[in-house]
């Protein structure tokens, strides 16, 4: 369990806020240099997972680990390799976000001035604005500048995009996300949780979808992109009756039948083909498509 080569180890982790299970036996690796996505509906246990790997919340049972160490017992020494933005950001309300983030960066061995201030220019932010005056999308804005800006290996992102407007979202995403970990290839590494799934689309390298609680899935997005398809046949007539072993879904929509395959595509395809189709399509699932039928299975 204690490999320093991995960004993140969870291991059976268990938490409970009450009687009430919030995340159940979770195991999952994250290696560094990887952009990791955590997926799950609201009250899944994303949250939860996140603040045990920070040692906000103590496990009830099983262990994390961040590069090697311990959250619980060498705390400084994990929060000074990493970054976080919560799902809800909170100042000091008296700061303006200048003095916010002068504050912050008195924390850190290394701030990226530069940095901070072509965010700031890209965000429109007045730097001698006070933070309680700040909208719930713009106090976002000013903790990602406040986590991109020290550099750290590690970026722990909850919902980093939530009260963002769609435009500024897809910088972020793009830009932001992107060149932090090009700036560092392999050295920088990124766990998000978020619902915006196909925002990120592009920038997942492997994810786990979570719900109850519990792991459902995991898997390297390429990987889910080459085993999950969505198959279309057109038919000259009503569609036949078909038993096809491997699918999880089939639908009718007038003369076209459109099926999901979890692995078994090339099997579908050929009883399809059997069947004469006028026209057969196959296409992957984006990892939000995954995700709902993951769910819905």
């Amino acid at each position: 369990m204690n490999d320093s080569t991995h960004a993140i180890q969870i291991e059976n982790l268990n938490y409970s806020y009450g009687r009430a299970e919030a995340v159940h036996d979770l195991s999952l690796t994250v290696r560094p240099g990887r952009c990791y996505g955590l997926f799950g509906r609201n009250g899944a246990g994303k949250t939860t997972t996140m603040k045990c790997l920070l040692n906000l919340l103590r496990p009830k049972s099983g262990q994390v680990r961040v590069f090697g160490l311990d959250p619980a017992n060498q705390e400084v020494a994990v929060k000074q390799r990493l970054s976080y933005v919560p799902d809800q950001v909170a100042f000091y309300p008296w700061m303006t976000i200048r003095e916010t983030l002068d504050y912050l960066a008195s924390f850190r061995k290394d701030w990226n001035r530069k940095t901070e201030q072509e965010l700031l220019g890209r965000f429109r932010l007045d730097p001698l604005q006070r933070t309680d005056a700040l909208s719930k999308g713009q106090r976002t804005q000013v903790a990602l500048i406040a986590a991109v800006c020290p550099e750290t290996e590690l970026l722990v992102l909850d919902e980093p995009t939530s009260g963002l407007d769609p435009i500024v979202r897809r910088e972020f995403i793009e830009t932001i996300i992107g060149a932090y970990q090009e700036s560092h290839p392999g050295g920088r590494t990124i766990f998000v949780s978020t619902h915006l799934i196909s925002e990120f689309e592009g920038l997942i390298d492997e994810f786990t979808i979570m719900d109850a609680g519990r792991a459902v899935l995991t898997l390297e997005a390429d990987g889910a992109r080459d085993r999950y398809k969505k198959i279309r046949a057109r038919f000259a007539g009503a569609p036949p009756q078909l038993d096809l072993i491997g699918a999880i879904s089939v639908r009718t929509v007038g003369r076209e039948l459109e099926i999901i395959s979890n692995g078994a595509t090339n099997t579908i395809e050929q009883r399809l083909r059997s069947q004469n189709p006028e026209d057969l399509a196959t296409e992957s699932l984006t990892l939000e498509e995954i995700f709902v039928t993951t769910l819905k299975s």
